[in-house]
């Protein structure tokens, strides 16, 4: 048995990217957990001080339905501010990630891509490479990046940071539960084309799988594993 934690910047990115895989690991007994490192939802306001605080806990209540359909253990929310994690320390939210590594020991982590379009994507993923540093009493065995849709696609002008996966898993059976937790979201979800609809979230599994000769599939790329 595996313990695995995805450390994401929003909730619902802990959906897109990788709920297949993690509805996987549960079947298999692996204990799956999810750190949300930001609050979601508040950059859509004027101003984030003046952003209905109702809107975060409804957009929280959705998040733990969600990882209840997908199998989470449990998810947990560090509430940074949404879309201005460059305003923080990288350093601080280091902390945060390493605090819940040291919690947790997991010996997979899966996070964002490092060429993702958004801000606090990029920086949740440094933030997590810098915990993994084999030079703390304790690190995980395994550190994969997982697409977002929405930001990973419009990474244009950084071709050198291009998403390039070369790990491959086979969600023909646990599609369904994606579709299912990502139905949870009702403020994130939207309507075919925007690639967080069902329709695009199908289609995207769709296209990996026929990469790899299976009908549904969601790719990773591996940062490093230590055998």
């Amino acid at each position: 048995m595996s313990r695995v934690l995805v450390v994401a910047a929003h909730p619902d990115d802990e959906v897109l990217g990788v709920a297949g895989t993690i509805a996987k690991h549960v079947k298999k007994q692996d204990e799956c957990y999810a750190l949300i490192l930001g609050e979601g939802i508040t950059a859509r306001g004027e101003k984030r001080a003046l952003f209905d605080g109702k809107e975060q806990e409804s957009l929280q209540k959705d998040a733990k339905t969600s990882a209840n359909v997908i199998g989470y253990k449990d998810i947990v929310f560090e509430g940074l501010p949404d879309v201005r994690f460059d305003g923080l320390e990288l350093l601080d939210i280091v902390k945060i990630v390493q605090r819940h590594f040291f919690r947790l020991k997991p010996d997979i982590v899966y996070t964002h891509h490092y060429g993702d379009l958004n801000i606090d994507h990029r920086l949740t993923y440094e933030a997590v490479l810098c915990a993994c540093r084999p030079v703390t009493g304790w690190y995980p065995d395994e550190l994969l990046c997982f697409e977002t849709p929405s930001s990973t696609e419009w990474n244009f002008g950084r071709k050198e940071q291009s998403f390039f996966p070369n790990i491959f898993v086979d969600i023909t059976d646990t599609l369904e539960k994606k579709l299912e937790a990502m139905k949870c979201y009702r403020s994130e979800i939207r309507e075919y084309p925007h690639p967080r609809s069902i329709e695009a979230l199908k289609a995207i599994s769709m296209k990996w799988g026929s990469t790899v000769n299976v009908k549904y599939a969601e790719a990773f790329e591996q940062i490093y594993k230590i055998c």
